[in-house]
């Protein structure tokens, strides 16, 4: 037998198309529960009151509470409902969840409503009756001969909690004796003003002292120490000018820990007092947030 040519053989290999995966499946659980989760989140905000929207815009706004030198932060959150633990009340002879007819249904809702609309009601008289004390205070500062010469010192504005009044020292001016909580006559005198005029208004009052940067050279005794005794000179200033004592609300040292001028620590202008004259709003929810929650500077006060 002879050898011929060997044939060739041509193997060819088809690939079948197979599984590709699971992973789009995750990704579209996760985007199926984002989406739930957003339509619950619209629906919650579309049964909350007016008082309860405006509460989550100022957490959204300022989560920290803290607003900028000068007061307190006192907004809070409450959305009331039924999910802190709370057993709904039953029904006598009623042995299910209890049921709402539509008229106790539209009694619950009209007392909300007329709830509301009292708050709103008196949250307007607060600010226009804070407005009215604002008008007052410029035209004191403007014609007071007491306190004319100082009104570089005083920044006046109406915050969220109320209308604010700082006290602000200069590079020669100062409202205390250096490194110490003694009132010069002048600052005396302009407390007494300021406070003979929150005297006429019923709302209560917050204060706060604030320092510079600069360290306070002294065992046992810091900047905390000396802005809390500052702010209790001042206190006592207010007092003596008028100020009923059972207005005062609040009374905090902050210490350097909320500057005026962050980009210059040392700046006398970080040195002052700020007096709050509160919304009733704001003293309703002082005892649930933490206290010394510093106000948000208005666009006009920002340093240069």
């Amino acid at each position: 037998m002879s050898d011929g040519p060997k044939p060739i053989v041509v193997r060819r290999v088809y690939k079948r198309p197979g599984h590709h995966g699971g992973s789009w499946k995750v990704a579209f659980a996760d985007f199926a529960t984002a989406l739930m989760a957003f339509f619950l989140l619209m629906w919650l905000v579309g049964t909350a009151t007016k008082a309860q929207k405006q509460g989550i815009a100022d957490y959204f706004e300022n989560p920290t509470g803290i607003q900028g030198p000068g007061g307190e932060s006192v907004s809070a959150i409450d959305l009331g409902g039924g999910m802190d633990g709370v057993a709904a009340p039953k029904l006598v002879g009623q042995d299910g969840p209890p049921r709402l007819t539509s008229d106790s249904a539209a009694s619950g809702s009209s007392t909300d409503d007329a709830a509301d609309s009292a708050a709103e009601q008196s949250a307007r008289e607060d600010q226009e009756r804070l407005r009215e004390l604002l008008k007052t205070l410029e035209q004191a500062v403007a014609g007071s001969q007491a306190l004319a010469p100082y009104k570089d010192h005083m920044l006046l504005d109406i915050t969220p909690q109320g209308l604010r009044i700082q006290i602000v020292d200069h590079e020669n001016k100062s409202m205390f004796d250096v490194g110490s909580s003694h009132l010069r006559d002048y600052s005396e005198r302009m407390l007494r003003e300021i406070g003979a005029m929150i005297a006429t208004v019923p709302n209560k009052v917050s204060i706060a002292g604030h320092t510079d940067s600069r360290p306070y050279v002294r065992p046992d005794y810091s900047n905390w120490e000396l802005s809390a005794d500052r702010t209790n000179a001042a206190r006592r200033a207010l007092i003596r000018g008028g100020m009923p004592d059972d207005k005062i609300a609040q009374v905090v040292g902050l210490s350097s820990s909320v500057l005026f001028d962050k980009d210059d620590p040392l700046n006398p202008i970080n040195r002052r007092i700020s007096i709050v004259v509160l919304t009733q709003q704001a003293v309703m929810h002082l005892g649930e947030e933490s206290p010394a929650m510093p106000l948000k500077l208005s666009e006009a006060e920002q340093p240069n």
